[in-house]
């Protein structure tokens, strides 16, 4: 769930600007887009979030595992059989993924699409799995089972039944991608939010720093800290909406891919990075993790920053996050 941010746009612009805010909302990848512009007029900035549309059916359709058609599921239909070829880009994008996966200790893991789908999050579950169903069930799952091969650019998925998910890094790549090739058309300043994989760059027209808002998940009216958003990027993990209880404890629907449980003790995770595709692997990596873990790798890379949430309400942060400054 990605819900928790909401980011704050001054909308009105002064009279002696010659610049406009323009905002459009649509639905892709199966999620909520929305494409925020800062332009001369309303003409240039649809051609912005034109291109910004087209380029997320671009991506989409080379890394969709729910597209039969892309690179991605070509891989996933011929693992134990076959390498795929496929374009540098996705190359790229799946080694950064096997990074993660190992910075992570495989917390994040993009084969966890190869998981078998046994817990249910929609109010249907009576009982928990057995202990034999969830060992079995993430039987498939391993980064390490991913062989890439540069010179000839292909992924092949070493056992049958493996399957590559790109959802917990795709939407962040995505953005990352939006963002550069509107810069590169001349868009100075804007924000692109993904499903709440947002980055914003540039100021808005008052020369101001895009603004937002981080929604205690305890209490969704409850704004907790608000931060400038200056060439950046953030992303929530959160589980506040989708969980199940059994024997008093909370079950999120992030299951740890290493032992088919799911994430305990968390509520939300938001990670702050330079670009929103390792803000958006973090994340998911951290809610896994735990508390205590994934701060404690976060105050090891530079350049991160993090706020978790847990499911008493107390709210955590890295050592280079000053929450009081920002309240």
């Amino acid at each position: 769930m990605k819900r928790l941010i909401q980011y704050l746009l001054v909308l009105i612009v002064s009279s002696s600007s010659a610049q406009i805010v323009h905002s459009k909302k649509t639905f892709m990848l199966g999620s909520p887009f929305e494409m925020t512009v800062v332009a001369t007029d309303t003409i240039q900035a649809n051609q912005y979030i034109n291109q910004a549309i087209e380029e997320v059916k671009r991506i989409e359709h080379l890394i969709s595992d729910w597209i039969p058609t892309t690179q991605i599921s070509k891989v996933n239909q011929n693992a134990g059989i076959a390498p795929v070829k496929v374009d540098q880009e996705v190359f790229e994008l799946i080694e950064r993924a096997i990074k993660i996966s190992k910075l992570t200790n495989g917390a994040f893991d993009i084969s966890y699409a190869s998981m078998d789908k046994i817990w249910k999050f929609d109010g249907s579950m009576k009982e928990m799995p057995t202990e034999e169903a969830i060992k079995n069930s993430v039987a498939k799952v391993g980064y390490q089972n991913i062989i890439l091969n540069e010179k000839e650019s292909t992924i092949f998925l070493k056992n049958k039944g493996m399957k590559l998910g790109l959802g917990g890094i795709g939407q962040g790549y995505i953005a990352d991608k939006v963002k550069a090739l509107l810069i590169e058309s001349g868009c100075k300043s804007g924000i692109v939010n993904v499903s709440g994989d947002i980055f914003a760059w540039g100021k808005q027209p008052d020369g101001k720093p895009w603004t937002i808002a981080i929604v205690n998940p305890m209490n969704k009216n409850k704004v907790f800290a608000t931060f400038p958003l200056e060439d950046s990027a953030v992303e929530t993990s959160g589980s506040y909406e989708k969980f199940v209880t059994f024997n008093g404890k909370r079950y999120s629907h992030i299951i740890d891919p290493r032992t088919g449980y799911p994430a305990t003790g968390i509520v939300s995770v938001s990670v702050f990075a330079k670009t929103t595709e390792l803000a958006d692997a973090l994340a998911t990596g951290i809610f896994v993790l735990g508390i205590e873990v994934g701060l404690d790798l976060v105050n090891q890379i530079k350049g991160i920053e993090c706020i978790i949430v847990d499911e008493k309400g107390v709210v955590h942060s890295s050592k280079n996050i000053d929450l009081k400054k920002y309240e």
